[in-house]
C-alpha cells in the first residue's frame, strides 16, 4: 500500500479544481476528485478523477474505506445539499476527517433590489409581480418550477441544454462563466430583461450579473442556500483547505 496520503475531493466547482491543482503536485499526496456527472463535458481537475455517484452515505463510506482515503474535502456547489449531508454521515462512519469548502454568499449593496426566497417554487410565485422578461440563471435542473408561467418570457443560461418540463416562452443560452460586467450589461439590454433570478451561489465568476442588474435598476430574486450539515469544519477557499490538510498531516 502506498505511503502517500489519499485525499478525496467532492468537486464540480472552481474551488475544487483549484484545490486539486494545488495538492496534486505534492509527492506525498494522492488526490482524487469525484464529479457527479451531471455536466456533459466537465472541466477536469488535476489528479485522479472519478465520475458518478457512490450510492448514498453507506456507499461513500465503503469507498472511503476500500480506497484508504485519509481525508475528505467537500468542495461541492452550495446548492448540492444532499451530497454534503451524505459526506458528513459517511466521514463519521468511516472515521475520516472531513472539511467543507464553503464560499461566502453574496451580500446586497446600496442600490440592489433583492428579493430573497427559500426555493425555486417561491421564486416562480413572486416573478409575475416583478417583471415580464426574466433572466434565469438557476441552472437547467430546476426549470419545472417555472413551466406554468405561460405569460412570461425567459432567457435561460446553462452549461448544458435543459430538458422539459420548461417554460413555453424561452430562449436558451449555452455558456459557462466567468462572465464580464460588459457582457452582462449587453445581455440585459439586448434581451430587454426586467427581472433576474439567481441562486446565492457566491463567487466572483458569476457575480457580474448582479452589478449589471443594480446599474439597470432591475429587481433580483435570490434563492437562499439550503441548510448545511452542522458540526463540519469549514474553509472559505482552497488556501484555507490546504492549510487544514497541513494541520491534519504535518510534513506534507
Amino acid at each position: 500500500m502506498s505511503d502517500r496520503r489519499h485525499i478525496l475531493i467532492l468537486g464540480g466547482t472552481t474551488e475544487a479544481r483549484r484545490l486539486a491543482g494545488e495538492l496534486a503536485g505534492d509527492p506525498g499526496l494522492r488526490v482524487t476528485t469525484s464529479l457527479a456527472g451531471r455536466v456533459a463535458q466537465p472541466r477536469l481537475p488535476a489528479g485522479d478523477v472519478r465520475i458518478g455517484g457512490f450510492g448514498g452515505p453507506s456507499g461513500l463510506a465503503r469507498w472511503l474505506r476500500e480506497q484508504h482515503v485519509d481525508a475528505l474535502i467537500d468542495a461541492t456547489h452550495p446548492f448540492a445539499g444532499t451530497i454534503s449531508f451524505n459526506a458528513a454521515e459517511a466521514a463519521a462512519a468511516a472515521r475520516v476527517p472531513l472539511l467543507a469548502v464553503r464560499r461566502p454568499g453574496w451580500e446586497p449593496g446600496p442600490g440592489d433590489r433583492w428579493h430573497p426566497v427559500a426555493s425555486l417554487a417561491e421564486a416562480a410565485g413572486l416573478l409575475p409581480a416583478l417583471g415580464e422578461r426574466a433572466f434565469l440563471t438557476t441552472g437547467r435542473m430546476g426549470l419545472a418550477a417555472f413551466a406554468h408561467l405561460e405569460d412570461m418570457w425567459f432567457l435561460v443560461r446553462s452549461v448544458d441544454a435543459p430538458e422539459p418540463p420548461a417554460p413555453p416562452r424561452m430562449e436558451v443560452l449555452l455558456d459557462r462563466g466567468p462572465f464580464t460586467l460588459d457582457g452582462e450589461r449587453e445581455l440585459l439590454r439586448r434581451h430587454r430583461v426586467d427581472v433576474l433570478v439567481t441562486k446565492d451561489s457566491g463567487a466572483a465568476a458569476t457575480s457580474a450579473k448582479l452589478a449589471a442588474a443594480r446599474e439597470a435598476g432591475i429587481p433580483v430574486v435570490v434563492v437562499r442556500r439550503p441548510p448545511a450539515p452542522e458540526g463540519v469544519p469549514t474553509a472559505a477557499d482552497p488556501a484555507e483547505a490546504a492549510e487544514w490538510l497541513r494541520r491534519c498531516f504535518p510534513g506534507i
